[in-house]
């Protein structure tokens, strides 16, 4: 294997840890915040379902990898370079505690590179407007859920007393969490099987029309997703599971459980979209469902902002970071 291919699995790895690292509190923030979960339990579990999740399916890392832009026209130097823009804006925002999107990141990281590297010829607008549209569509179709779950569920337990409604639900959160890490493992694990992919074929590994995920690319970045979990993304943690709204277990499962369906929906059929949002939009959705008033509008316009900021700031940072990094791979 090239020592430039290498240089990109490397990267890819650590970029998985970091997108693991960095969104672990989507899975376990709820449960971590209502109580339901211990942390320790919680973080636990997430790195196991991640794991488990990279295995469901490969159509999201051939999304990525053949959809975004030419592969067969670019070089391990344009690949290094968004994988890189990516991960700086994973590291600046988990610093800051400020939930955004990995998979913005790296979008941006490629579009960027890839223009540098090649012009916009090298992109492809088809496939570009559809990651978009699902990106933009998936926290809405989840807010809109989320509130129509949580008022059935209103609803059907209307006649149920607070304090033993939270205890059932203490216990359900310990499935919905879990699925909500194995949703998020089938969809943001295969980014980075993507980006290996799209880095084979343009060093001449692989043909761009039979692109595969190799088993062992499959079992790196489900390990290195897993080990980002582990470490539990605490910061990001405590504005997920408190700072947009205050959480009830029943809340909490109805978020997790709105944003698992979308989010693995979107896995089958090979579109990435973001899990930050997705969860971030449906506890809005579920808030809301209390009353508007219920959700710290103020945070979640912060980190609006933020959605709205990475895949210009990503793709400037990767069109940069190309233009120095072609000199030496």
């Amino acid at each position: 294997m090239p020592t430039a291919l290498i240089l990109i699995v490397v990267l890819a790895l650590v970029f998985d840890c970091i997108n693991g690292m960095h969104d672990a509190a989507n899975a376990i923030a709820t449960g971590i915040s209502t109580r339901a979960i211990p942390p320790r339990a919680a973080v636990i579990g997430a790195a196991l379902f991640n794991f488990l999740g990279a295995f469901v399916s490969t159509a999201v890392a051939k999304t990525i990898g053949g959809d975004i832009a030419d592969a067969t026209i670019l070089t391990t130097a344009t690949v290094a370079s968004a994988l890189v823009a990516a991960i700086v804006w994973n590291i600046f925002t988990w610093a800051k505690g400020i939930p955004s999107s990995s998979s913005h990141a790296l979008i941006g990281g490629i579009i960027g590179a890839a223009v540098a590297a090649k012009g916009f010829v090298a992109l492809k607008p088809e496939g570009i407007f559809k990651i978009l549209k699902a990106l933009v569509l998936s926290p809405l179709i989840g807010f809109g859920i989320g509130f129509l779950v949580m008022v059935a569920m209103m609803w059907i337990f209307r006649r149920a007393t607070p304090g033993k409604l939270n205890r059932r639900f203490k216990v359900l959160q310990w499935g919905s969490a879990s699925f909500l890490a194995l949703s998020h493992g089938s969809n943001d694990a295969q980014k980075s099987m993507g980006i290996i992919a799209m880095a084979m074929v343009s060093s001449g590994m692989m043909d761009p029309n039979h692109m595969y995920i190799p088993l062992w690319v499959k079992i790196a970045c489900a390990t290195a997703m897993a080990i980002g979990t582990s470490s539990g993304g605490w910061r990001i943690i405590k504005t997920m599971g408190g700072k947009m709204i205050k959480l009830q277990p029943v809340n909490g499962f109805a978020a997790e459980l709105t944003s698992s369906a979308v989010i693995l929906s979107a896995s089958t059929i090979g579109v990435p979209v973001s899990t930050t949002h997705c969860i971030s939009g449906a506890i809005m959705g579920v808030g809301s469902s209390k009353r508007l008033s219920a959700v710290r509008w103020d945070v979640a316009g912060k980190m609006l902002w933020t959605w709205v900021l990475t895949i210009p700031t990503t793709a400037i940072i990767g069109y940069a970071l190309e233009s120095v990094l072609v000199k030496f791979l």
